[in-house]
């Protein structure tokens, strides 16, 4: 399966404003990733893509720990899916 944010497999975000769109796409656009944000203010905001991205970002710039993570762990961002559905896509 291709990576979140690529252009097979762009992160989808769901919001309630147009200011917070406004301002994830100028973040995706400055780092490169391809991000499809909706604004439905009825609806609960979705924003476990974006906060993969983000997890995945700072993970690459904070040392990782000697803590190995399993596959069938779950996953560190807090979606409370498993590492290997999640992030470690």
């Amino acid at each position: 399966m291709a990576a979140i944010r690529s252009r097979k497999h762009p992160a989808v975000v769901r919001v309630k404003t147009m200011a917070k769109a406004e301002e994830i796409m100028r973040i995706a656009t400055e780092r490169g990733w391809k991000v499809i944000v909706g604004i439905e203010p009825d609806k609960p905001e979705n924003l476990e893509d974006w906060n993969c991205l983000i997890h995945n970002q700072l993970a690459v710039k904070i040392e990782q720990p000697a803590v190995t993570i399993g596959r069938n762990d779950t996953c560190l961002c807090g979606s409370g899916k498993k590492y290997k559905k999640c992030c470690g896509q």
